[in-house]
């Protein structure tokens, strides 16, 4: 089979693009097109295996690396111009529009979901509020696009054979969106990259990208709540001064680690914080790789792979009371967590487990839809 992988875009090497790594893995031949590419040559070659990927008009865009979400309204159009017609299938990787390239009735056309368009459905609102677009001709015309966004997404959805979720909490919002059923596989994570350990030192740790969604500044008011406490924060983003801004003297930034510095900061931890409601969270599994408990929201991926009072300790509300509590629960409990049995259960998310369930289910689908 001529096969072409489909991504969003890259932007830095995160959790989709693990994804896309993993599918090289198996579709060593394959073509990746991406709207645009922003990886460095040595993570390029990591998620591309050395191959330069086809992006579009998008590229060369002169602020596509600082401002990319400005470019929302063109993506739609820009996916589309995908010249795809001499592959026989086509897996896409999306959390946004690579599922709305164009096939014909000959190509089987199989779509790993991370999530539907977040900002042009259930974050809408929140988007809006944080953008200061809720007023005015600006808001009007932000809100027309996001209205175009839906009609343009669930047309799109229409073009996929099989949708794969990453998570049972994705495959019920593709549900509730696209009125589409889904299998779900769990996402790639590097289990075997992190060692775990069962010394801990006196410190929670939260690491993640300063945005929004991630919620760190609940994760900050919490802890700002105990001062006894000692919070290292690892990460960078847009909201780094906002997050400074409202920190206490118990709240460390220890900014951009590499992976090696961040195993090592997640094996001394005495437990996790994550307060996002995520499609999946890579982060929290790293940590129980790691030998470290994790505390998170009851909602969203984490509920489905932290298990309470077992795995770490889940909070029912993104409120910083509910965070505080989570932690003076876990206090009561944290002798009882063992890290052998932590690194152990994350072991079931490995990669290798991904690649042999991907591999099996698009094998299976091949046969079924060319058999025809």
């Amino acid at each position: 089979m001529k096969t072409a992988i489909v991504h969003d875009w890259f932007a830095g090497y995160a959790g989709s693009e693990r994804v896309v790594e993993s599918l090289t893995n198996i579709w060593k031949d394959a073509d990746v097109f991406v709207l645009f590419n922003l990886l460095t040559p040595e993570e390029q070659n990591i998620v591309t295996k050395n191959k330069v990927p086809i992006t579009s008009f998008l590229q060369n865009r002169k602020s596509i690396k600082t401002k990319h979400r400005n470019y929302l309204p063109l993506f739609p159009f820009a996916i589309e111009q995908f010249d795809l017609s001499g592959y026989d299938l086509i897996i896409s990787s999306s959390h946004a529009v690579a599922k709305g390239v164009l096939t014909n009735s000959n190509q089987l056309h199989i779509n790993y979901c991370h999530t539907p368009v977040r900002y042009a459905w259930d974050l809408t609102h929140q988007y809006l509020r944080e953008a200061n677009l809720t007023k005015g001709l600006k808001g009007m015309i932000a809100k027309a696009v996001l209205h175009y966004i839906r009609l343009w997404d669930v047309a799109a959805s229409n073009r996929v054979d099989e949708f794969v979720a990453n998570s049972n909490y994705i495959a019920s919002r593709i549900r509730k969106t696209y009125r589409r059923d889904s299998i779900v596989i769990y996402p790639p994570v590097d289990v075997e990259k992190f060692k775990f350990g069962a010394s801990k030192d006196n410190y929670f740790l939260t690491a993640s990208r300063f945005v929004p969604y991630k919620r760190i500044d609940l994760i900050i008011e919490a802890f700002s709540k105990m001062p006894d406490k000692k919070l290292i924060i690892i990460g960078e983003g847009p909201d780094e001064a906002k997050l400074k801004s409202i920190s206490t003297k118990n709240i460390e930034f220890a900014g951009y680690q590499s992976s090696s510095k961040l195993n090592d900061y997640m094996q001394r931890a005495k437990a996790f914080v994550f307060a996002a409601d995520e499609d999946f969270g890579i982060m929290p599994i790293e940590a129980l790789a790691s030998g470290t408990p994790v505390i998170a929201l009851n909602k969203g991926g984490t509920a489905e792979t932290i298990i309470d009072n077992k795995t770490g300790i889940l909070f029912d509300r993104q409120e910083p009371d509910s965070i505080k509590n989570a932690v003076l629960k876990f206090e009561k409990l944290a002798g009882s967590f063992d890290s052998e049995f932590l690194n152990s259960y994350a072991k079931q998310f490995d990669r290798k487990i991904f690649e042999e369930k991907i591999y099996k289910f698009i094998l299976t689908k091949e046969k079924e839809f060319f058999k025809n």
